[in-house]
């Protein structure tokens, strides 16, 4: 009844209770309210990227068909606090070696972010992490299914698809 009527405190629902025929506490409806109810999302991801936009870059792939029905990797890196793009590449084979040479190409002088994140792709390879945390770049790794902690990156997505490979657009 809670799910279903989100608005409705526990004595409504006490109320609704007692004109079926169950006779129950308020305590005991207030209780039992909060495993029925969806929790609320954490702030702490949306603090931590409001507190460190400066110093956090984002990448990701995506995909582009062509022609004669290849697929080509786009991969890029783009800036938080600007949302700027840093660094773009495209291949046919993305491989770790060849993701890792992208990020050596995008900091070149030290210009590096402090946290870089990603999804969990397997073409970033599992040394990774390690090797960028040699670098100094703390990487922060999207959670499972989660298309929102990568945002800024996603967004990014959109507006390449939209402006750059709509053919209608043209």
């Amino acid at each position: 009844m809670a799910q279903e009527n989100p608005l409705w405190g526990a004595q409504r629902i006490r109320g609704e209770l007692l004109g079926l025929g169950y006779e129950v506490g308020r305590e005991t409806v207030r209780r039992y309210m909060h495993l029925a109810r969806p929790k609320r999302p954490s702030r702490i991801w949306r603090t931590f990227r409001n507190n460190h936009a400066g110093e956090i870059w984002a990448c990701h792939f995506f995909t582009v068909p062509t022609l004669f029905l290849h697929t080509l990797y786009v991969f890029f890196f783009i800036e938080h606090g600007r949302r700027q793009l840093v660094h773009f590449n495209v291949t046919a084979h993305p491989t770790a070696d060849w993701v890792w040479r992208q990020l050596i190409a995008a900091t070149p002088w030290g210009r590096q972010p402090r946290f870089l994140i990603r999804d969990r792709d397997a073409c970033f390879g599992g040394y990774f992490i390690a090797r960028a945390r040699a670098i100094g770049i703390e990487v922060v790794l999207t959670p499972f299914r989660c298309p929102q902690a990568n945002g800024i990156a996603e967004r990014m997505v959109g507006t390449f698809r939209q402006q750059c490979l709509d053919p209608s657009s043209s």
